[in-house]
């Protein structure tokens, strides 16, 4: 017996096993809203659709499966965008569903259309997603549903966007199933040889993580290799969490939120660079000068687009699946772990007079102490995740989720949400500021609404921080980053039903933070920093030359 597209594609959704799906409703794409109802699937009515699209990201990378995210036509599509920019830089499998006014009535004048007739979203997804497609027949259904979840699984996982108009979805076809894809068989390097050889020889190496350590979750095989070559660790920051930061062998961050520990053993002379997962980007070789290039570099990465590229010494690339390539490389060198004894933290000593200001390095001090090991925590854009990269220990990896290449503010804010809902039993917390709680901090009533008992700590300066200094530091002024008015943070989210704190002090954050984990309420913490303080973001040279 046939049945409707709507139908079809709600009924994969279920036996995918998912169970919550994100969205802003629109006529294109009411009857898939119906048919989650119908079905038993939670529809999370979010308050933007970018919102909605980070959500359903986060839900995808808690839960380990796809996420699903769906919009309506025009604007809905287009808010929809920024979100799978974001996901596609962080390799997840999110699929964007858009909708379309009647296919029967393209080429006509259509209040948001997103045809090629008027704002054609299928053209405006294709740089930010594996796949983009409009599905004009529902017979064409299986075909372009196939092509879509191999696109997200398949090496490189990403979203991928299906643009489907109102009457596709009405139409009745012969029902069929379409499984997530199994695992992949990896891309395994023919040159593990070479790599283990250069890793033998060198006498000066290290390991420099990003957030492609992260993603592939190689901890271990990491770990395995640091101990065995006795290899000095630097995270750029996006690979903090990719190993405990009270590890011997690990130095620090570098780039944005660097320290000086892994300044200063880059500047010694390095032979070989290890790089895992990394684009190095500017915000990871902020600060990187050709006298600290090494001699050769060993790159571990998913693709060949930005490999070899960033740094000019000769490079050998291990191209493919980076956790399986590492384990490769252990197994064929014999590399075996050691018994290392953890270090008790390391770190600065923040100014803890209660007269001052509160110092941002301060603040998360105290929200390390606070937290239990395994809390996961995702940093927004933002001068305060900088802060968090510099002075917020890991003591387990794979707890810490910061991206400084799309870096769209207001995403963590939507990644917690989604993770809280995929990992209930979890402590989700989202580093934030007050810049980042305009673009998105609307999400905390979605959190609210659908019981998501998330810990928002927002730093609180009144202005767009890593802005204001970079800008003042580069030129001498700043312009446009400042806010007359302050948002009162606080007042914000409690207007929304969240449970609020407004903290002064590191007292003030341990017994917010406390009261938070007792809880099972969406908690904001705002925390009032020095608006002077200056954040370790001063390395990213601004040129008006």
């Amino acid at each position: 017996m046939k049945k409707k597209v709507y139908t079809i594609l709600v009924e994969h959704f279920k036996n995918w096993g998912i169970t919550h799906v994100f969205g802003i409703p629109g006529k294109s794409i009411s009857p898939l809203m119906l048919e989650l109802e119908n079905q038993e699937i939670q529809y999370v009515l979010g308050r933007h659709e970018t919102g909605c699209g980070f959500e359903a990201s986060g839900y995808a990378l808690g839960k380990k499966t796809i996420g699903v995210a769906i919009g309506t036509s025009g604007p809905g599509g287009t808010n929809l965008i920024t979100a799978a920019g974001q996901a596609k830089e962080f390799q997840l499998p999110v699929l964007f569903i858009t909708g379309q006014p009647s296919m029967q009535d393209t080429g006509r004048a259509l209040s948001q259309d997103s045809s090629q007739f008027g704002t054609d979203l299928v053209k405006m997804f294709e740089p930010v997603t594996l796949f983009s497609a409009r599905i004009e027949r529902g017979d064409l259904l299986p075909l372009f549903l196939r092509h879509a979840v191999e696109k997200a699984y398949t090496g490189e996982k990403g979203p991928v966007h299906l643009c489907i108009p109102f009457d596709v979805l009405m139409e009745e076809v012969e029902p069929f199933y379409i499984p997530l894809p199994d695992y992949i068989s990896p891309v395994v390097s023919p040159d593990i040889d070479k790599a283990i050889s250069l890793l033998d020889k060198a006498k000066k190496p290290v390991l420099f993580l990003g957030k492609g350590a992260i993603m592939s979750e190689a901890y271990e095989e990491l770990r395995i290799m640091a101990e065995h070559w006795r290899i000095p660790v630097v995270t750029a920051p996006g690979g903090k969490g990719a190993i405990q930061t009270n590890h011997p062998l690990y130095l620090g961050g570098y780039g944005l939120g660097g320290s000086k520990h892994a300044t200063e053993y880059l500047k010694s002379g390095i032979d070989l660079m290890i790089v895992v997962g990394s684009k190095l980007c500017d915000m990871s070789l902020s600060g990187f000068t050709s006298e600290m290039h090494p001699e050769h570099m060993l790159q571990f990465e998913y693709n060949l687009t930005f490999a070899g590229k960033s740094v000019q010494v000769p490079t050998q690339i291990i191209l493919g699946d980076i956790k399986y390539n590492l384990a490769q490389l252990i197994q064929k060198s014999g590399a075996s772990e050691r018994d290392y004894e953890m270090l008790p933290i390391r770190g600065h000593k923040p100014d803890m007079n209660p007269e001052a200001l509160l110092s941002a390095v301060t603040a998360f001090k105290a929200l390390r102490a606070s937290l239990p090991n395994d809390a996961i925590l995702f940093g927004d854009a933002g001068s305060h995740s900088f802060y968090a990269v510099q002075h917020f220990d890991i003591l387990e990896p794979g707890t810490f989720y910061f991206d400084e290449v799309f870096i769209a503010m207001g995403a963590a804010i939507g990644y917690s949400i989604g993770a809280k809902i995929a990992c209930p039993d979890r402590h989700v917390v989202c580093i934030t500021g007050d810049g980042c709680m305009m673009m998105h901090g609307t999400e905390i009533s979605t959190a609210v609404n659908h019981g998501a008992p998330v810990i928002f700590f927002v730093l609180n300066n009144g202005r767009l921080d890593m802005v204001d200094k970079g800008m003042s530091y580069n030129t001498g002024r700043s312009v446009g980053a400042v806010y007359e008015r302050p948002l009162d943070v606080s007042q914000f989210a409690r207007s929304m039903g969240a449970l609020t704190y407004c903290c002064h002090n590191a007292a003030d954050i341990k017994e917010a933070v406390h009261s938070a984990l007792q809880s099972d309420i969406t908690t904001v913490i705002e925390v009032m920093v020095d608006p002077l303080e200056i954040p370790p973001i001063l390395t990213r040279l601004l040129s008006l030359d």
